[in-house]
Parts: structure tokens; C-alpha cells; sequence
């Protein structure tokens, strides 16, 4: 995996690379379409995480 998916981003930072995020919570259970340059939103009130972490890239130029 690259470096990129291994970091967790927090809610109101800057998406550094669009695509697919999952919370790092480790349950799976919370996604979140992520494009670049805009801000990662909130975790779920119950979830246990503490932000985001990428899960698939989209492909440049899409």
C-alpha cells in the first residue's frame, strides 16, 4: 500500500487525493467519498475513530 493510505486525516483537513476513505476506526462501517481539495467530513457521533484513511485512489482524470 502506499504511504498515503496508511495516513489518517482528520475531519476539516484538506483531501489530499481523491477517492474512497474509510474511518479508522477498524469496524469498516463508515465511508466517505473523499475529492481532492475539499474537506474530509465528521465522523459519525457513535463511531470510535478519529478520522479517515484511504481506501481505494480514484484513477487521475476521472
Amino acid at each position: 500500500m502506499s504511504e498515503i493510505s496508511e495516513k489518517v486525516h482528520h475531519p476539516g483537513e484538506i483531501v489530499p487525493q481523491s477517492g474512497i476513505y474509510e474511518c479508522d476506526c477498524g469496524q469498516g462501517h463508515e465511508y466517505s467519498t473523499g475529492v481532492k481539495g475539499h474537506r474530509f467530513p465528521h465522523l459519525h457521533e457513535a463511531c470510535s475513530g478519529s478520522g479517515w484513511k484511504l481506501k481505494a485512489a480514484s484513477h487521475p482524470g476521472l
